[in-house]
């Protein structure tokens, strides 16, 4: 009987055994799969990111034609403490989502929004933004808006994925959409009243305004609403690539790289919580 129950132990311990070496061979393929854009990348020395160039203070072109911006220069120095080149690939931004599957680009940096939404399909940084939605409007009647309800049956210029755009249709808005367009389209459209509103970020809303003082057109004096958090953008299977460029982003916070790349490019801190009294929109599934 003893003999039987030696052997029965035995055989369980060795099923045992077989299983915690299944369970760590596939927790190894697991890790393998989730470091594979990550090795991939470091094989190349280059990571490619998607940017527009065409938003004034986060993805532009300097007097010398040098693309920059607080999005481009965060990239950088993200690349630079991996030790990685980085390639920016200029499309638009309805093209950024498309581009990450196909792996034409390994990430997407340019002032996007990680919302819900688009966390079911992409993996995001940190946060590396922290803003809220505005307008940019005629200065002599604001185009007819003092609510959001007001964007009812207006023209809004903006992109047509954007979160801006998702915005403007929820109340009603016609969207005129563009495509890899620089600030100057939509800001002239809203002077001259082929559009009425365009619904952006504060910062960029801001910069663009203050870059065509000849133009008819300012932020919105009182609607603040949406608050945002912007971040990289990459596959959902790059978890190895989230999690260094986590490490790298919480080092240039902690190090004041973050707030000196905002104060440079916004004059005011964006990596950082606004203390502004921001307006939350309820039913908008974003």
């Amino acid at each position: 009987m003893k003999k039987w129950l030696v052997m029965l132990s035995f055989i369980a311990i060795v099923c045992l055994l077989a299983a915690c070496g299944q369970d760590d061979e596939q927790q190894n393929a697991s890790e393998e799969l989730n470091a594979e854009k990550w090795e991939e990348i470091q094989d190349k020395g280059v990571i490619v990111a998607g940017t527009s160039g065409t938003l004034v203070g986060a993805s532009t072109y300097d007097d010398d034609n040098n693309l920059t911006g607080y999005d481009v220069e965060i990239m950088r120095e993200v690349a630079d403490r991996l030790g990685l080149n980085v390639e920016f690939e200029i499309m638009g931004i309805d093209s950024m989502q498309s581009a990450i599957k196909s792996d034409r680009i390994d990430v997407a940096v340019n002032d996007i929004e990680a919302t819900d939404l688009r966390k079911e399909d992409f993996a995001f940084s940190d946060p590396y933004k922290y803003s809220y939605s505005t307008m940019v409007v005629r200065k002599e009647d604001n185009s007819g808006i003092e609510s959001l309800e007001d964007l009812e049956d207006k023209r809004a210029g903006g992109g047509a994925t954007t979160i801006y755009s998702q915005i403007a249709e929820h109340y009603g808005a016609e969207v005129v959409t563009y495509g890899n367009a620089p600030n100057e389209a939509y800001l002239s459209d809203v002077n001259n009243g082929n559009t009425d509103v365009v619904v952006n970020d504060y910062y960029l809303s801001k910069f663009g305004v203050a870059s065509f003082p000849e133009f008819d057109i300012h932020l919105h004096p009182t609607l603040k609403f949406h608050p945002t958090e912007q971040a990289i953008m990459m596959d959902h299977d790059a978890e190895t690539l989230q999690q260094k460029i986590n490490e790298v982003l919480a080092e240039m916070r902690e190090d004041g790289t973050l707030s000196e790349l905002a104060i440079e490019f916004y004059e005011e801190d964006a990596s950082q919580k606004t203390e502004e009294e921001v307006e939350e929109i309820e039913g908008l599934d974003l």
